[in-house]
């Protein structure tokens, strides 16, 4: 069973009990990367669903306790944690379902570390929205914790990617679009029940002023394309493996602090995956890298798989030849993904038979934050 909660002020540490190593991935189907116009040269194997995993709805944490001031400000640094380790921020600045004394609505900066180690937040009137400001801004947080500006700051809203990228290239930090800043979305999302909503001006019902994008999907870029795919699982163990491999070997990849995002996996519980083979794997999987890869979608309707990376850009990654037999696949591995709490991964190998990943990247589906 996968359970996904958050706190952001006192972070869960599940314990896992752990598995008995296994040699290689159980892989279901192969597919070819070639578009529906061109025939697979061998038969589908028969198909075996996915064994379902149980999962609790996400329980976000709703209590205030009294002291607690919706309209203070958060200025925080872990005092365990050596600030120079602090290397790369995750930053939303954008307005609130909250209005100020003028009847506008209130900006907020949120600040963090993917750890949590690092927290800030501080509201802002609408007309003075701007580089200037944000810039002003991350050299005061710099400042008031002690800690070094990052070499780099991730951040998932477009239309803020002009006045971030402005704000951080004249500070020398390295702006990165993308919506692999998980533990701001799940903070975004404990700051909606706990703080806003107890906000004196907070306004229910009103929607986000900066939606995010969902745009259509587009061609895969030539060289991003493999040889041939599958539909795989590992149990966590296997996958709590290859995340270490990503520290102790020359892998390609990113990971997710599973405990951090308060996920509890029971020991019998096999992740949903996409195993990609290809020749060239390690170039493959370089150019992957580069990407900030956020998530894989089947597409039971168009018989593909949706590569979602960076900040708002969508790939038709693979195609598969629609029948009974593959759209019951696509469909078990999306069911299997849901029950997982969105968890699942992409690795990238030699050969689907292999035992070794060159990349690997583990990966998880979230809602947008309710601002």
């Amino acid at each position: 069973m996968a359970i996904l909660s958050f706190n952001p002020s006192r972070i869960r540490h599940p314990l896992l009990q752990t598995h008995k190593p296994i040699s290689n991935f159980t892989c279901l189907t192969e597919f070819p990367f070639q578009s529906l116009a061109k025939s697979p040269k061998n038969k589908l194997k028969s198909v075996h669903h996915l064994p379902s995993c149980s999962v609790s709805e996400a329980s976000i944490s709703s209590t205030l306790d009294a002291e607690d001031d919706p309209t203070a400000e958060l200025v925080y640094l872990d005092p365990e944690i050596d600030p120079q380790s602090i290397t790369e921020w995750e930053l939303d600045f954008c307005s609130r379902p909250i209005l100020d004394i003028r009847g506008k609505k209130l900006w907020e900066l949120v600040v963090c570390d993917n750890s949590l180690s690092l927290q800030y937040t501080k509201y802002f009137p609408n007309n003075v929205i701007n580089s200037i400001t944000l810039k002003d801004a991350l050299v005061s947080i710099s400042d008031d914790l002690g800690v070094p500006l990052p070499d780099k700051i991730r951040f998932f809203r477009s239309q803020m990617q002009t006045i971030i990228t402005r704000a951080c290239n004249e500070l020398g930090i390295k702006p990165v679009p993308s919506k692999r800043c998980l533990s701001l979305v799940l903070w975004l999302e404990d700051r909606y029940e706990t703080v806003y909503t107890h906000h004196p001006g907070f306004q229910k019902g009103a929607k986000p002023l900066l939606a995010l994008d969902n745009p259509f999907p587009v061609e895969l870029p030539e060289n991003l394309y493999g040889e041939k795919w599958a539909f795989v699982q590992l149990p966590v163990s296997a996958v709590r493996e290859e995340v270490s491999n990503l520290e102790t070997r020359l892998v390609f990849g990113a990971s997710l602090d599973l405990d951090l995002l308060g996920i509890e996996i029971e020991d019998n519980t096999l992740i949903p995956g996409l195993a990609v083979a290809s020749s060239r794997a390690k170039p493959l999987a370089a150019w992957m890298n580069g990407l900030e890869v956020c998530s894989i979608e089947a597409d039971v309707s168009k018989a593909s798989l949706i590569l979602s990376v960076g900040i708002s850009t969508r790939y038709i990654y693979a195609t598969y030849k629609k029948n009974p037999v593959s759209t019951s696949e696509a469909e078990a591995w999306e069911a299997a993904k849901k029950a997982c709490g969105g968890l699942h991964f992409l690795a990238i190998q030699n050969d689907l038979n292999s035992d070794d990943c060159v990349g690997f990247w583990l990966l998880l589906d979230l809602p947008p934050p309710p601002v």
